[in-house]
């Protein structure tokens, strides 16, 4: 199994490089997803998640969109994976996420991925995915 460390990582570099594994057979877990990175000014940011929510449609059959940290970036793989086939969907059970560190991966050692660094952006203009999902409602 392989533990990745979302702390500090750019979401969606972070999410291709576990779906990829996922994809491959692997097992996956993602810990530290509150504290994951989008990058772009907060204002944009925020509306952008806001008028994705805030769409009209049938309500029964519009999508449910995750508030909660550990969701936002397991629904961000998903972008990422074939779900609607087969092997996508295989992949998409195999990856779990989660709040902070659990303790049953403490011992494990923790993936980070340098090139999704949040060293990598030119500019401080970022937020955390804890913070998009207070926005949004969150319960965290």
């Amino acid at each position: 199994m392989k533990v990745y460390d979302a702390k500090g990582m750019l979401l969606g570099r972070l999410a291709t490089r576990v779906a990829k594994a996922a994809l491959l057979g692997e097992q996956i877990a993602v810990v530290n997803c509150e504290k994951a990175i989008v990058s772009g000014k907060k204002v944009n940011t925020l509306n952008n998640e806001r008028a994705k929510r805030n769409k009209g449609g049938y309500p029964l059959k519009s999508p449910k969109l995750p508030r909660l940290p550990d969701r936002f970036v397991r629904r961000s793989i998903r972008g990422m994976l074939p779900h609607k086939q087969a092997r996508g969907l295989e992949a998409y059970k195999r990856i779990m996420c989660y709040r902070g560190l659990p303790a049953e991966f403490e011992k494990e050692e923790l993936i980070v991925v340098k090139d999704a660094n949040v060293t990598k952006l030119p500019n401080l203009r970022s937020i955390t995915v804890g913070e998009i999902c207070k926005n949004l409602g969150g319960k965290e």
